[in-house]
């Protein structure tokens, strides 16, 4: 069973780590993901909304602590 949990990603994270998430948890490129919020908020969609509300909803990777440490270190 696939226990995969849609979070925040500080791994790839540029401003609140929502597209590095998406793109973990969907498997695709986070420029992919990065460039369909862009595309969103420039047609007039709610790219922006959705991700200031991702940001704020989302929980953080639990994981991310150790690995953002343990890549700091080396």
């Amino acid at each position: 069973m696939n226990n995969k949990q849609l979070t925040k990603s500080d791994m790839d994270g540029k401003l609140a780590g929502v597209c590095s998430g998406l793109a973990n948890y969907f498997d695709v490129d986070v420029t992919l993901v990065r460039l369909a919020f862009v595309v969103a908020t420039l047609i007039g969609g709610p790219g922006l909304l959705v991700y200031i509300i991702l940001a704020l909803v989302l929980p953080a990777d639990p994981t991310a602590n150790y690995s953002k440490a343990k890549r700091d270190y080396m």
